[in-house]
C-alpha cells in the first residue's frame, strides 16, 4: 500500500504536479534563503551590524533565524515530517528550536560573565 506524499509547499500556496517538480521548488526556496544569507554576510549592512538585540548584533539574529528556517524546511519536506502525525512533528521540530534558544541564552550569559571577569578582575587577557 503506497503512501502518496503531498505535492505542495508553503501550506498549500504552491502546488506541484510531480515529486520532481516539488524537489526543484524546495531547492529553489532553500537556494534563495541561502543567497540572502550570503548577501548579508558579504555586504554586512551598517544598520544590522551597528544595532543589537539581547546582547547580539541584529545580523547574527537574522543568520540564526534563517538557519532555523532552512533546517525546519529540510526536515519538513525532505524527511517527510509533513506526512507524520502532529505529535511526532512537534517533538522533532520544536525540541531543537527550544534547545537552540537555550544554547543561545547560555552562550550570551556566560560570555558576558567572562568578559566582565577579564575586564574588572585580576585575570588578564592573554589571548
Amino acid at each position: 500500500m503506497a503512501h502518496e506524499h503531498k505535492l505542495e509547499i508553503f501550506r498549500g500556496l504552491v502546488k506541484f504536479k510531480s515529486n520532481t517538480q516539488k524537489i526543484w521548488g524546495v531547492l529553489i526556496f532553500l537556494t534563495i534563503v541561502t543567497a540572502v544569507e550570503v548577501a548579508l554576510g558579504i555586504t554586512k549592512p551598517v544598520a544590522l551590524v551597528g544595532s543589537s538585540f539581547l546582547g547580539m548584533k541584529l545580523l547574527n539574529w537574522i543568520f540564526i533565524i534563517l538557519t532555523l528556517v532552512k533546517a525546519y524546511y529540510i526536515a519538513w519536506d525532505f524527511m517527510h515530517l509533513r506526512d507524520e502525525k502532529s505529535g511526532l512533528r512537534r517533538a522533532i521540530v520544536w525540541t531543537p528550536i527550544f534547545l537552540v534558544a537555550y544554547l543561545i541564552f547560555i552562550l550570551l550569559f556566560e560570555a558576558d560573565y567572562i568578559y566582565n571577569v577579564f575586564k574588572d578582575g585580576f585575570v588578564t587577557w592573554n589571548f
